[in-house]
């Protein structure tokens, strides 16, 4: 377990470099996580005004709802693997030892937008699906179900690298992204490769360290200690929540590189991934 800490953090350590080489990589997630509340609300509040989320308080789910509930996933995951695709991109081009901009990010992406869309199109049907199967199954289909989805993202890890990397489709990316954690399995990937991990354990630091301060804050009994600190815990989460975003898709884009023959990565040492993407 330590060990796997241990690479776990040595691979965000890498990533941070690299992220530290082009800070504005965090413009990336901030503006995935903008766009996603925005097509929140574009989704839910119509949908509130026109009754017709009426039937899921019934308990029942009209045609209506489940057209409005794969559109909804149709544009939110079309933003979501827009942004990480420009991202993605752009960690490539400093990987690869160039000098990536925001604009070179957004032109990689909206050339592959058709590839992002149809997969975007894939990851809707997946996600109604599994989301219908949950809520007609019992406490054990929902465990069942719970495993069918991280297959799918285990199975999905690095169709985002492959889409723009390759002028290939969704279905051909999915199925490129399943071989390479085929060849070279992926237990190591999830336990040894986790950015994910590390993070876990930094939010809950984070959770704790956040309740800590606003207790203390609100001993003070001023309102405008209370505001002030809550204030500086969001922006802490959030910032935090940028920041893994953005090391998750630099880390996607070099064990891309490396599942590919291409070992050597400007900021990576090649035996950190190959330990974390070894053969099982």
């Amino acid at each position: 377990m330590f060990a796997r800490l241990s690479r776990s953090w040595s691979l965000i350590k890498a990533s941070a470099g690299v992220l530290a080489q082009d800070e504005e990589l965090l413009v990336f997630p901030l503006l995935s996580a903008i766009c996603t509340l925005l097509v929140v609300a574009a989704f839910v509040l119509p949908a509130l005004g026109l009754g017709v989320l009426d039937g899921v308080r019934g308990g029942g789910a009209s045609l209506a709802m489940y057209v409005l509930g794969f559109l909804f996933y149709l544009v939110q995951y079309f933003v979501i693997f827009f942004f990480n695709s420009a991202l993605v991109g752009a960690a490539l081009i400093r990987l690869d030892g160039g000098n990536p901009t925001l604009g070179d990010g957004l032109r990689i992406a909206g050339s592959k937008w058709v590839s992002i869309l149809g997969y975007a199109a894939v990851a809707a049907t997946v996600g109604l699906i599994l989301r219908s199967l949950q809520e007609r199954a019992g406490w054990l289909g929902r465990i069942a179900v719970g495993f069918l989805g991280v297959a799918w993202t285990v199975a999905s890890f690095l169709v985002v690298p492959v889409l723009v990397s390759r002028n290939v489709g969704p279905i051909d990316a999915i199925k490129e992204s399943a071989l390479l954690l085929k060849k070279t399995w992926g237990e190591n990937l999830i336990g040894q490769g986790g950015v994910g991990l590390v993070f876990s354990l930094i939010f809950v630091a984070m959770a704790t360290l956040g309740a800590l301060a606003i207790v203390g804050a609100a001993m003070s009994g001023s309102g405008v200690v209370i505001g002030l600190v809550a204030a500086l815990v969001v922006i802490a989460f959030l910032l935090a929540a940028l920041i893994h975003a953005a090391l998750s898709g630099i880390y996607s884009a070099a064990l891309y590189r490396y599942a590919v023959g291409q070992e050597t990565s400007t900021g990576f040492d090649g035996q950190l991934l190959q330990r974390a993407f070894a053969v099982k």
